[in-house]
């Protein structure tokens, strides 16, 4: 069962007076069943709150303004009997939360020998929801519908799906991110309309010098760095050289005092992301390599080259995933193994892979870096876990966002990577490499990325629902020229919708 320190999520039941007090104590003790079977469901990782029974537009408008006042991340509706809709009104027009429209009802099965006219007034939702589904349609209300008993567990899992997307949107909601420095100069894809990205999506991006950063790493006690490189020494595998007495022990030191000061920074600004440049290091000895990937493992997010639409991705993900097995990271696609019938996707990036996909423990080593003119940097080297994944992008189309999805599957590399010292992940993209990268490159899709391993399409289909972005998901039945239609019926409705 969900704890009390878990979000909450508020469960609504629709009736009205019409049936008189009796039904309506029956409505309400059905209700609060139903609520407490999702509640005590491991598959939903909120609370799920019973709300009284509602019959009346003021205390639907009530209960609907309390949910974002009172920090609930969603709604979830119940028509248990008919709930004329007119009543929803008010309502849903303040609502400010998700919604999901749960179509179920008390029974699982009909007491057919003893079915008469007080039981078919008590079990109306088969109508009551097709009522309340027409005013959702007609209001233009962004929700997900899901039908079935709550004791079918295909039914939880889509419940479950939808309210990790509500962590996600509610996490994107209140975040704010701090880039160091600006992105990569020349690059495209990094930019984006940050003013839009907050009425958007409600992210606040706000930029510092990497100085203003430095002063904090300089002035980190020497104490606390004495205690994380104990930490890397009983967490990770060092190299020889990074270990107490070797001779680059001091380059430890400093990536500890780097992750320390990092940390500082964003806990003392409230940011639960970040960005860095190797562009733009100002006073900093090292690229930050180690300490992102910790912090990342951590729940923040990142985005290389002054990236900060992959960082929200990355925290917004690793909101949605809390608590379930497999990692999410910042990726790129880096080269590919084009073997006939055997093509691959070797994933990695300079340094900053999050170690919570990781097959093994990692390694922790020093290395030269062609880039950034600073020292060698710490970092942890590693190849990801087999299974099943989703990469997804964001791109800043001008007048709107995009995200895209693609469906994939991570492979142990079928080759040592002793030469390649960084963490990286090697996987054959769904329907298959030559497909996958057209339709990738097609619907403008970046370079930078997020891999999951712990979510799939239905929870990115539901964050996207909420935030009333456009995804574009590549799976095993992507066909290039079709999917460049949909790109193209896309586009229309997207500029029908915005207006003129």
């Amino acid at each position: 069962m969900a704890t009390h320190a878990q979000p909450e999520v508020w469960f609504l039941t629709g009736s009205q007076s019409l049936y008189g007090d009796d039904t309506l104590r029956q409505v309400a003790d059905q209700s609060r069943r139903i609520a407490a079977q999702l509640d005590d469901s491991p598959g939903i990782p909120v609370r799920v709150v019973w709300k009284p029974v509602l019959t009346s537009s003021a205390d639907i408008l009530r209960v609907c303004r309390d949910a974002a006042a009172q920090g609930a991340v969603g709604v979830i509706a119940w028509m248990h009997t008919f709930s004329p809709a007119k009543m929803w009104i008010a309502g849903l027009d303040a609502l400010r939360t998700p919604l999901l429209h749960l179509h179920t009802q008390a029974n699982v099965l009909l007491p057919w020998d003893d079915i008469d006219m007080d039981f078919m007034n008590l079990n109306q939702a088969a109508h009551g929801d097709r009522e309340f589904g027409y005013i959702q349609t007609r209001l233009g209300v962004a929700r997900k519908t899901v039908a079935g008993h709550v004791s079918d567990p295909r039914v939880i899992s889509r419940v479950g799906a939808w309210a990790r997307a509500a962590l996600g949107y509610a996490a994107m909601r209140s975040l704010r991110l701090a880039r160091f420095g600006d992105n990569m100069r020349g690059v495209a894809v990094t930019e984006g309309d940050k003013v839009e990205a907050e009425l958007h999506f409600g992210v606040s991006v706000n930029t510092y010098g990497v100085n203003d950063l430095v002063a904090v790493v300089d002035a980190v006690p020497d104490e606390r760095v004495d205690d994380l490189v104990k930490e890397y020494g009983d967490t990770y595998r060092l190299a020889a050289p990074l270990a107490p007495g070797g001779d680059r022990h001091d380059s430890l030191r400093y990536a500890a005092r780097l992750e320390l000061g990092l940390r500082t920074f964003l806990d003392e600004g409230g940011f639960r992301a970040f960005t860095t440049n190797f562009e733009d290091l100002g006073g900093l000895r090292q690229l930050p390599g180690i300490a992102v990937q910790r912090l990342m493992a951590d729940g923040y997010g990142f985005g290389g080259e002054g990236d900060w639409k992959t960082s929200v991705l990355v925290h917004t993900l690793k909101a949605m995933a809390v608590g379930v097995p497999g990692g999410t990271s910042f990726m790129e696609d880096y080269t590919y193994d084009l073997t006939p019938g055997e093509e691959l996707v070797l994933g990695a990036h300079m340094l900053e892979v999050c170690p919570t996909i990781a097959a093994d423990t990692p390694d922790v080593e020093i290395h030269p870096l062609s880039i950034g003119d600073r020292e060698d940097p710490v970092r942890l080297v590693f190849d990801a876990a087999p299974g099943p994944a989703v990469v997804l992008g964001l791109a800043d189309l001008g007048e709107r966002f995009r995200l895209v999805a693609n469906e994939v599957d991570v492979v142990t590399p079928p080759h040592p990577l002793r030469r390649l010292p960084v963490a990286r992940a090697v996987w054959r993209p769904r329907p298959d490499l030559a497909g996958s990268a057209e339709a990738w490159i097609t619907a403008g899709a970046p370079h930078h990325t997020v891999l999951t391993q712990a979510l799939g399409v239905e929870e990115l289909h539901d964050l996207a629902e909420m935030t009333r972005t456009e995804l574009m998901v590549i799976d095993a039945d992507t066909q290039p020229r079709r999917f460049a239609d949909e790109l193209r019926w896309n586009q229309a409705y997207h500029r029908l919708a915005r207006g003129f």
